[in-house]
């Protein structure tokens, strides 16, 4: 699931983005506020992380452009914890407002009820699925039949993706920046060792295989007769 934080202050924005991507979100980050809400209008976020005080343009700011387009859920961050400041930041359009400073596991809660929410208008939003394949995003679950998959939070966010853009080619270097974000050096093997392994758990004690490769271009998740 992809997140945006936004987050000027730098060693707080490494320490969220780090802690996130290991429990397998992929996270953009930006440390302006323009540059932020150019984020959020361009891309469709499962949710944001919002910081009040922003060079470029402050948190308000950005909720009251992006409220007039989106209703991405929105977590916002701040110092500020009066009943005045929090108030404030729910009637511009937050959805929930955090107190620095917080813990990361209270942040992560947050954000997984945020994402909950969304089931009432959108099950297809936290829940995915091929064949006999299905992936709970809420909850991290994933089942194959009647089988119980046991995933690494990579293998998770790599399965998501694949299943996300079923019946599409996806490149090395398109997985590498999605998973990974590095920049893709055709030297290296992770990708091909990190299919190697999901295939392992997905496709291997099944008859009906999923991951299929794509000489020269890549590996697409389909359905095959």
């Amino acid at each position: 699931m992809r997140l945006l934080l936004v987050e000027d202050e730098e060693k707080t924005s490494a320490y969220i983005k780090r802690a996130l991507k290991e429990l397998g979100f992929n996270v953009d980050v930006s440390v302006d506020g323009l540059d932020g809400l150019h984020l959020a209008m361009e891309h469709d976020y499962e949710a944001i992380i919002l910081d009040v005080m922003l060079p470029g343009l402050d948190g308000y700011s950005i909720l009251d452009r992006l409220r007039g387009h989106k209703n991405t859920p929105v977590i916002m961050l701040s110092a500020k914890g009066s009943v005045e400041e929090r108030v404030k930041g729910l009637r511009h359009g937050a959805d929930d407002y955090l107190c620095k400073p917080f813990s990361l596991s209270e942040l992560v809660a947050r954000i997984q009820a945020l994402l909950r929410r969304q089931q009432v208008d959108g099950a297809e939003m936290t829940h995915l699925s091929i064949h006999d394949l299905q992936l709970d995003l809420i909850a991290r679950k994933v089942t194959r039949g009647n089988d119980r998959l046991e995933l690494t939070a990579k293998e998770f966010a790599l399965l998501s993706l694949l299943v996300r853009n079923q019946g599409k080619i996806l490149s090395k270097m398109m997985i590498a920046e999605q998973i990974w974000d590095m920049n893709f050096d055709s030297d290296t093997n992770v990708v091909e060792v990190a299919v190697k392994r999901l295939r392992s758990k997905v496709d291997l004690p099944y008859t009906e295989k999923l991951i299929h490769t794509v000489r020269g271009m890549g590996y697409v998740l389909e359905t095959r007769d």
